[in-house]
């Protein structure tokens, strides 16, 4: 398991070969769609340049991002998102 300030990784390993993603996005925490929609996309496409092994990932959401009056596509969200899922997906427990 891994943590960053909004973010949960869960790890374990399995026998396909593969890895394979699972992302937890609750509606208490990202309440507009727009949010929920830009963190999948956003974990899904750094699952994909990321080299993991075969293993079984999930990404939850553990914190609120934005409040409801906040933009949820502004660049500043955006790029906050993107470092915290790398750091999240790229950190060395993964690498099994």
């Amino acid at each position: 398991m891994a943590r960053t300030d909004h973010f949960v990784l869960y790890v374990r390993p399995n026998s396909l070969g593969h890895a394979r993603l699972g992302i937890v996005v609750a509606k208490r925490f990202a309440p507009r769609a727009v949010t929920r929609n830009l963190v999948k996309r956003l974990a899904r496409e750094l699952f994909r340049t990321s080299a993991l092994g075969a293993v079984d990932c999930i990404v939850r959401l553990s914190k609120p991002l934005v409040g409801r009056q906040q933009s949820a596509s502004s660049p500043p969200l955006r790029h906050a998102v993107a470092a915290e899922l790398a750091r999240l997906l790229h950190c060395p427990q993964t690498a099994r």
